[in-house]
């Protein structure tokens, strides 16, 4: 059963205005509910004695106590009576939050203070004041204006809710005699009663489509206007002779030609109408009716128009209709799968149609399928819309008519902003699951702007993975209504390209105890191109720009972090060095020197593991610190190995000196000074082989002897530390 929410709405309004002004005429059944705001305590209870015995008092001291039991009972809260000199904030400041916030709309105020100056006064009305008490207070004044404030309040209410109503009953009745009309000649023309409200519900989905795809700019009315004018689309066939319209096989040539007049009769007969012939109504099903069946190409009819020069709503129309017809059991086809027919006129076996519809018709066909599935898609999607607009129009209701263009400014305000900043803001509801994004943030991410079962929709789920959509519920289900922020970095998939956006959301609970999770509000601010500068800093700051490598002090936290994490493993650090890596430099140049230290690095990262820590220390010096298991020499040989190359026509080798925490210890520096004790041993042996440190191991910066000086090392580099 499909159930008209907008019927709802108008019954439960008229329903609410009724009690409440019966209440306000009959004797009062339930006491409303008034918040007195003044920091007087005796003025305070001179008006809740003058009011006590006919409606709920709730108290409050200051303004900003005011807003809180606002915006607590915001729902049931009839009057505030506001002073205007009060501390924390005055009645001014109370107002304008209250403007701000939007309740004002819905909640009047009357000031209450001694101040009567003009400018006063007069800022209190400009501010959204409803009246206006100076003290003393008289307390029949007193009664009487509350039960008038309360009471006008209920009858605008009342007004809109019946106002609304008779423009509905009229747009209803109007549309009841277009269906009636269209279903005749669908009865006639052996058509399922359905064919008109599904063409009815594409025109409109691919109209809004446009809309927000930017390509077009429909008003509401202009979307409401041809979607109506769709169901006219075929009243010529009314004309067409029954053995024709309804003929089970292929008709021929003089046959086609017969049936092909339906769409130049339908224009017709809404030609010879003998009024409102300037009815954009009128005006939009001719076009619809005269040129439903042209081509892109200027191969339809009946007047072979072509590309551009076919107004738009006829274009819509056509589509959808063929669509339709494609999906339909007819007197003389079976009705294909929806991917059948999709496909089918993508591919241009249907005719030709405009690439941008094509395109609108490819982005929104998963939703058209889900919709058509359940059939639950309203044949009155835009009434609510149209009575809106309708009653911005009426001088009558000039309060409400203020109110409500001020919330549509703040909606387009807030959407405009959106689209500006690039942000995606949107609304989740937990029971029933449902995401709401605003309408910038639906054409950007080429989404419904309403989705059901967001955690299961597969369009949702290639923009944000399951994973990252549940890492980020179980954040806000770990909120409290006391902490209900949360913010997040998430990746999302946009137009085929992974993207960091920066998630801010706030929860929102239930008001009843013990309250429970109902939702969250939130925003996804693109930050990709500002998380990748700070990566790159990061990783600059952390690595060696020639080679790619660690940097020393960065290679130093990582391990002093390893060893502190398991202060009983087994680990060795190598400190080693290119052997006469002067000579290759003062040979073959600085350049061919860089590409050795770049490719000594290439070779490091190949023979070790992910998880090793690899560095540059400086210059020619490179560290490795690994984690072993059994005996450490295999892998230092291998990886030794593998560092002695051939480049050009040099031969590379290198000199490792190695440090186990067996021997040294967990202390860093101990290790690092250990591991380059056993390299400089290596070096006062010639260079080119490996050593682990043991004890007896000399301070290397003692032993160099004075014939090592003179010149028996001549040719070796001289070990001095550079860590």
């Amino acid at each position: 059963m499909l159930y008209n929410l907008e019927e709802i709405w108008y019954d439960n309004a008229e329903l609410e205005v009724s009690e409440e002004v019966s209440f306000l005429e009959s004797g009062r059944r339930e006491k409303y509910k008034i918040l007195i705001a003044d920091d007087s305590e005796m003025n305070r209870s001179i008006l809740a004695d003058m009011l006590e015995n006919e409606y709920e008092i709730l108290e409050a001291e200051n303004g900003k106590q005011a807003l809180e039991i606002i915006g607590g009972c915001q729902q049931t809260l009839s009057l505030v009576l506001l002073d205007i000199v009060m501390p924390e904030l005055d009645g001014f400041g109370v107002l304008e939050a209250m403007n701000h916030q939007g309740s004002i709309a819905d909640i009047p105020v009357i000031m209450i203070s001694s101040e009567s100056s003009a400018s006063c006064v007069e800022r209190a009305y400009e501010l959204g004041a409803t009246d206006f008490i100076s003290r003393p207070f008289d307390a029949l004044i007193v009664r009487r204006r509350v039960d008038n404030t309360i009471l006008l309040y209920a009858k605008q209410k009342k007004l809109m809710g019946l106002a609304a109503r008779q423009i509905y009953e009229k747009e209803r009745q109007s549309r009841l005699m277009i269906e009636i009309l269209s279903h005749v000649v669908e009865f006639r023309n052996g058509e399922s009663g359905q064919h008109i409200r599904r063409v009815r519900f594409l025109t409109e989905l691919l109209l809004r489509h446009l809309n927000r795809r930017g390509d077009y700019r429909f008003s509401q009315q202009e979307i409401g206007t041809i979607s109506i004018a769709s169901a006219l689309h075929d009243i010529g066939k009314i004309a067409i002779p029954e053995e024709v319209l309804n003929k089970p096989g292929c008709l021929t040539e003089a046959e086609f030609t017969v049936m092909k007049t339906h769409s130049q009769i339908g224009a017709q007969m809404l030609d010879n109408l003998p009024v409102h012939q300037e009815d954009p109504l009128i005006k939009t099903a001719y076009e619809i009716c005269r040129w439903h069946h042209e081509r892109y190409d200027g191969g339809g009819y009946p007047d072979g128009l072509k590309g551009g020069d076919i107004p738009i709503a006829a274009q819509i129309v056509a589509l959808a209709d063929v669509y339709d017809a494609l999906t339909s059991d007819r007197v003389y086809k079976k009705a294909l799968s929806h991917e059948t027919a999709v496909q089918m006129i993508l591919d241009g076996q249907c005719g030709a149609f405009s690439p941008l519809l094509l395109s609108c018709l490819e982005e929104v066909a998963d939703t058209l399928k889900e919709r058509l599935a359940e059939d639950t898609f309203s044949d009155d999607p835009l009434r609510l819309r149209g009575i809106v607009e309708e009653l911005l129009k009426r001088e009558e209701l000039s309060a409400s008519g203020r109110t409500l263009r001020l919330l549509e400014h703040e909606r387009m305000k807030y959407d405009s902003f959106a689209a500006l900043s690039g942000e995606i803001q949107f609304e989740y509801t937990s029971s029933p699951g449902t995401l709401v994004l605003s309408p910038s943030s639906a054409g950007r991410l080429a989404l419904p702007e309403v989705i059901l079962n967001p955690t299961q929709n597969e369009n949702l789920l290639a923009l944000v993975s399951k994973p990252e959509m549940e890492r980020l519920g179980a954040m806000l289900l770990a909120t409290t209504p006391a902490k209900p922020e949360v913010e997040c970095d998430c990746k999302f998939r946009l137009a085929g390209e992974e993207r960091w956006f920066h998630v801010i959301c706030r929860a929102t609970w239930s008001e009843e105890e013990p309250s429970r999770y109902i939702g969250a509000i939130g925003k996804a601010m693109d930050i990709h191109d500002s998380r990748l500068k700070t990566d790159d800093l990061e990783r600059m700051a952390f690595t060696d720009q020639l080679t790619g490598l660690l940097n020393h002090a960065s290679a130093q936290r990582q391990i002093a972090a390893r060893l502190a994490e398991k202060p009983k493993g087994k680990f060795a650090l190598v400190i080693f060095d290119l052997d006469d890596f002067k000579s290759a430099n003062d040979t073959f140049g600085h350049q061919f020197g860089d590409e050795v230290l770049i490719q000594t690095a290439q070779r490091l990262r190949k023979s070790t593991r992910s998880d090793d820590i690899v560095a540059r220390v400086g210059g020619d010096e490179y560290l490795l610190f690994l984690e072993y298991k059994a005996q450490p020499e295999p892998t230092i040989r291998r990886i030794f190995s593998a560092l002695c190359f051939r480049c050009k026509d040099f031969t590379i080798s290198v000199s490792f000196g190695v440090a186990l925490t067996e021997t040294v210890g967990y202390d860093y520096n101990a290790l690092l000074q250990a591991a380059d004790k056993a390299l400089y041993t290596v070096k006062r042996g010639g260079g080119g082989q490996y050593r682990f440190y043991d004890g007896a191991m000399q301070d290397t910066f003692s032993v160099i002897s004075p014939i090592e000086e003179a010149g028996e090392g001549k040719g070796r580099k001289t070990r001095r530390s550079k860590l």
